[in-house]
């Protein structure tokens, strides 16, 4: 067994009061130690047999650094006694298999327009060679990862997407965008029992309809309509971007429900966060206690979120701003 000076008392009887640091180079004191364990246990005990649905996607799928610390966040959630559920997206690495196998793919409002062959490379995409990157990079820092999609065990029955707000005059336009769907029903019994073990799901945002049809779901929605059926303590959506920004472009950290209506009203948030932030706002009123949009690009922001009281991002909940607890 490897020697431990930490274990080795000074001359006087004293133990070191510093600890080497991960990389060899630098020392962390055992007081400062200290002081991070005394912070963070507050967070330990608040999320302790608590269900975290989090959304992993962007940039941080394809950077290697990032995507290892993110594993790690969820072996250390999972050991620290929460219960972290990971739901994935995919969207460049359908893109690219697409251009390889050279089908045309379009977008509306944001959604890929998915006929039946583009619906079958998303399937294999997403549900398999992205599924089980994560499920191994999880397995790879100790976890016991298990990947599913919403098809398993019929996770999530969906209804194909047949209208969609106009942009101009938001009044609701009948469209095809074919195999993508809007969740219909929740059935978390799967996620449930492999939660309850020792095991961590990573989900697919694949489901089928009633009939059987197989439907692709935009990972934020997915993510949404699962931590909502769960009434989950956190849903956590990792993204490209610092969080909800002000006028002055400076972060807010955090928005009640109607502090997030009105920056809507006002343009203080605007384009492609409108949607998200109506989701969020949607998760909440379900039971949900808080949605925090994440910049994924920050390493540990899972843990950083969690447990300090600084967090990376936005959180959308309940009460007006002040702090980040409860």
């Amino acid at each position: 067994m490897a020697h431990d000076d930490r274990d080795t008392p000074h001359a006087d009887g004293s133990f070191p009061a510093s600890f080497p640091a991960e990389n060899g180079t630098e020392t962390i004191s055992a007081h400062v130690q200290a002081r991070i364990l005394a912070e963070a246990l507050p967070h330990l005990i608040r999320y302790d047999e608590q269900t975290v649905v989090i959304k992993f996607g962007g940039n941080a799928m394809g950077d290697q650094a990032l995507a290892d610390a993110f594993a790690k966040d969820i072996v250390y959630l999972k050991l620290s006694g929460v219960n972290p559920i990971v739901v994935h997206g995919g969207g460049p690495q359908i893109a690219a298999m697409l251009k390889k196998l050279e089908i045309k793919s379009d977008f509306v409002q944001g959604l890929r327009v998915t006929d039946k062959p583009t619906v079958d490379v998303v399937e294999m995409v997403l549900a398999g060679a992205i599924n089980k990157e994560i499920v191994t990079a999880i397995n790879r820092q100790g976890g016991k990862a298990v990947g599913i999609c919403g098809k398993d065990a019929s996770l999530m029955i969906a209804k194909k997407i047949t209208h969609l707000p106009d942009p101009d005059s938001n009044l609701l336009k009948a469209i095809d965008i074919g195999y993508v769907g809007d969740p219909l029903e929740v059935n978390p019994h799967i996620v449930d029992v492999i939660s309850k073990s020792d095991l961590i799901p990573v989900i697919a945002p694949v489901a089928m309809t009633r009939e059987g049809e197989t439907l692709n779901i935009n990972a934020d929605t997915f993510a949404s309509a699962l931590a909502a059926r769960m009434k989950a303590k956190r849903l956590l959506l990792l993204t490209d971007v610092p969080g909800v920004l002000d006028k002055n472009n400076k972060l807010i950290r955090r928005l009640s429900i109607e502090e997030a209506r009105e920056m809507i009203k006002d343009g203080t948030i605007t384009g492609g966060m409108i949607p998200k932030i109506e989701g969020c706002i949607e998760v909440v009123e379900a039971g949900v206690d808080g949605v925090v949009i994440i910049d994924g690009r920050v390493p540990h922001c899972v843990l950083l979120e969690l447990f300090t009281e600084h967090g990376v991002g936005t959180l959308v909940g309940q009460r007006s701003r002040g702090k980040k607890g409860g």
